[in-house]
């Protein structure tokens, strides 16, 4: 257990752009901290444990099930993914939030992540109308995991969650 404390912390960041809407239309849909699902498509299910809704010290839990072929068969579903996660601190003026992973199946040990949503540069012309949406994390190192594959991981959730939010939040900007 000493080795691994030892080890230097994992520190990365990532970011995926939304074509048409502007930040202060896609802050509110990351700022409803506790329905994530509605846009992170590798959750089934996030919801309010304890805290009052907006604030710090708000607890959600997230998780997402693996299922087997037997959709009838929910007995035989295993949680693939849960964690409980705590709002530290949420910003509606800078558009940013952070959270804290208090307890997960998934071998994420000491994690502190940042998401903010940012205008993008020459947002007054319309052609490049839109905003990015960024996602920094610090956290050790995670067992049998490298870190670029992990990543990976948040590119393409955060990529996908962009997508999915251009999609079906804004459909008439993405025509």
């Amino acid at each position: 257990m000493e080795e691994e404390s030892q080890l230097p912390k994992w520190e990365g960041k990532t970011s995926a752009e939304l074509k048409g809407p502007a930040a202060e239309e896609v802050w509110p849909l990351l700022a409803d901290f506790c329905n994530i699902h509605k846009w992170f498509q590798s959750l089934e299910t996030s919801y309010h444990v304890e805290g009052v809704p907006g604030q710090p010290g708000l607890v959600r839990y997230c998780g997402h099930r693996d299922h087997d072929d037997d959709e009838d068969d929910q007995t035989s579903d295993t949680i693939k993914f849960s964690a409980k996660e705590k709002l530290l601190m949420i910003d509606p003026v800078r558009r940013c939030l952070s959270y804290e992973i208090l307890d997960n199946n998934w071998g994420l040990k000491s994690y502190v992540a940042t998401m903010q949503v940012l205008d993008l540069d020459g947002n007054n012309d319309q052609s490049r109308r839109g905003c990015k949406i960024e996602w920094s994390f610090v956290c050790d190192p995670i067992e049998g995991w490298r870190f670029g594959d992990y990543v990976s991981l948040l590119d393409s959730c955060l990529l996908s969650m962009a997508k999915k939010m251009e999609h079906d939040a804004f459909p008439s900007t993405t025509s």
